[in-house]
């Protein structure tokens, strides 16, 4: 008898005999969306990240106060690492998590940008980057999504190591308070304007949702999906972005209200984030490592 860790979480579409077996490739044309997608991500990453107090010249937008740009970098160093995992990937199930995120993510950057291009730099490169790759990504990702989906059996292998059904459901109850966030944020920007712990504006207050937008979608997904080796990929490219957003709140500690409840709260929330996800990581990776016998 199968150890019950190598139970199938969901059989999948039913695959019809004279249909070819599912062999979980990652197709050409992902790899090459992926390598493509790679290079804007690590130059928003060193504009952003690297000197947030110069978006005016550097950046399609001017973004002030600095806290903004360098959440924005962490997530852009963050998708690099996860777009470069989907380029040398042997597994499509194994980078599979982070496309339907990152869809919702650039669905985002989508709304706040055309709701408020009056706010850019019309004319700069980085203002043609900017509109290029919202314009395209919102489509590309899904359809790639959908196309290589084709290929993954959907069903937890021989030994696959799943997440249990208490952290499926912590994690999934944490996605979907985050995505909450996120749609205030998209919807009633104003709102969270007057209620955030550093300064905002409408467009800055909608490009934070999609960063909040994204890493919901994961947690939820991850709640769906509890494959760990589906998840592994996506988790490690989570936590490479909470632990610079922890960087960044120590360099823009000037930047929060000290007085704002939501300061700590959002702090808190970071934190608390990064430690949770880092310690199911290494216990997950810990029990990745053991010998299970199978009979």
């Amino acid at each position: 008898m199968r150890s019950s860790r190598s139970k199938a979480l969901y059989p999948g579409p039913l695959t019809h005999p004279n249909q070819p077996p599912k062999d979980d490739r990652v197709l050409p044309e992902t790899r090459i969306v992926g390598a493509i997608i790679v290079p804007f991500l690590i130059v928003a990453f060193i504009m952003l990240y690297g000197f947030p107090g110069n978006t005016d010249t550097l950046f399609a937008w001017t973004i002030r106060p600095d806290m903004t740009p360098l959440i924005m970098g962490a997530g852009y160093i963050s998708g690099s690492y996860f777009f470069c995992r989907v380029v040398t990937s042997r597994s499509w199930h194994q980078v599979h998590l982070g496309f339907l995120p990152i869809t919702a993510f650039t669905w985002f950057m989508a709304v706040a940008t055309f709701m408020h291009l009056d706010r850019f730099h019309q004319g700069h490169i980085s203002f043609y980057a900017w509109i290029g790759l919202y314009i395209f990504t919102p489509a590309i990702v899904p359809i790639i999504w959908l196309r290589n989906s084709s290929t993954d059996p959907g069903m937890a292998g021989r030994g696959e190591l799943m997440l249990s059904r208490s952290l499926r459901y912590l994690v999934g109850g944490a996605g979907v308070i985050q995505l909450a966030i996120a749609l205030v944020l998209l919807i009633s920007p104003d709102l969270m304007v007057n209620l955030w712990p550093w300064k905002l504006t409408p467009l800055t207050a909608q490009v934070i949702g999609g960063w909040f937008a994204l890493p919901s979608v994961v947690a939820i997904l991850m709640a769906l999906d509890a494959r760990w080796s589906a998840i592994k990929i996506t988790l490690e490219s989570q936590l490479i972005g909470l632990g610079l957003m922890l960087v960044a709140i120590i360099r823009a500690w000037a930047d929060f209200d000290g007085t704002n409840l939501f300061t700590f709260v959002f702090i808190g929330g970071i934190a608390v984030m990064f430690l949770g996800l880092l310690a199911l990581y290494f216990y997950m990776e810990g029990l990745r490592r053991q010998p299970r016998s199978f009979y």
